[in-house]
């Protein structure tokens, strides 16, 4: 499927959301692979090699808020001060964060699962745990209890093998988590060292963003979000109204997320395909305007000139 917009602090609320609650699509996929002539802000793009599961069904993303003023959210204020103490401004909006152990321990199981079936070297859980200690130091909890319990003889944890000989994390997926804002960085400095990521889902979000700038843009992320009997694939970026209908917008990330949906039906020739036909017409110079303005000597192909570019490249 193709991006649906969100209104912006008013108006209806997010029909993807709305369609990964109803499917239960509690996984949301991003990978991130860069691709040799992308122009890049970051000087070893090649470096990143990363895939993102993001929990697609809770934390902020459940949108259950109060708008300030409103007689619900008064209630809550009143309700809190007088159950904690806590000082909440009487005109604030309140908004709830959910993070619930079956949400968070299916999330974690599928990328500890596609890590060890796709050979991955590590798994990091992302989360603001030394803040939120509730919410997100719980799925901190959760997620080791279920690579512990679940995985223990495929596995090594990171803080149990510190400072140990390196042969003991050999031929086993090492398990590791790191802080949200650290992350961001880490990222950022020593992109080899990350693989796997699981992540609640405004970190997943934040996260998302910045790795697909590292391998050139929002415009090129592919997208999925899995459930345990469906799947629906979108590329990671929005609608960009402003360049609706003029014909040159970058079609990738939607063609990458084909290739990801091919993948699910276990079409995986046909996907490889798509991505070396993508790989091969980029390298080859041909791109839509928004590479092509960053790379020197390289003309901007309209989208349909970039598609039928791909297409012969198949």
């Amino acid at each position: 499927k193709g991006p649906l917009e969100t209104p912006v602090g008013t108006g209806h609320r997010s029909l993807n959301v709305a369609i990964r609650r109803t499917l239960n699509l509690y996984a949301s996929v991003r990978t991130f692979s860069y691709i040799p002539g992308v122009p890049a802000p970051v000087t070893h793009p090649e470096l990143v090699d990363m895939i993102l599961f993001r929990e697609n069904t809770e934390d902020v993303y459940a949108g259950i808020e109060w708008p300030p003023g409103s007689d619900l959210s008064r209630e809550i204020i009143s309700f809190v001060r007088n159950k904690t103490g806590e000082d909440i401004p009487a005109e604030a909006g309140i908004g709830l964060k959910i993070i619930s152990s079956k949400a968070t321990k299916q999330l974690v199981r599928t990328a500890i699962e596609f890590a060890l079936a796709h050979k991955r070297r590590s798994v990091t859980f992302v989360t603001k745990g030394n803040i939120m200690k509730c919410t997100e130091g719980a799925f901190r909890t959760w997620a080791y209890e279920v690579a512990r319990d679940e995985f223990g003889d495929a596995i090594v944890i990171e803080e149990e093998c510190r400072g140990r000989p390196g042969h003991v994390t050999s031929g086993k997926l090492l398990v590791k988590d790191r802080l949200a804002d650290d992350m961001l960085q880490q990222v950022l400095l020593y992109p080899e060292q990350y693989d796997v990521i699981a992540a609640p889902n405004l970190n997943g979000d934040y996260l998302s963003d910045a790795l697909a700038a590292q391998i050139g843009g929002i415009a090129m992320a592919p997208g999925a979000n899995i459930g345990h009997q469906s799947g629906v694939f979108e590329p990671a970026h929005g609608t960009a109204p402003g360049i609706a209908g003029k014909n040159s917008a970058n079609p990738t990330g939607m063609m990458l997320s084909g290739a990801l949906m091919l993948e699910y039906m276990g079409w995986n020739d046909i996907a490889a395909s798509i991505r070396r036909a993508v790989a091969v017409t980029i390298g080859s110079g041909c791109m839509t305007g928004d590479l092509a303005l960053q790379t020197e000597g390289v003309s901007p192909l309209s989208t349909t000139g970039y598609a039928e570019a791909v297409q012969k490249n198949m």
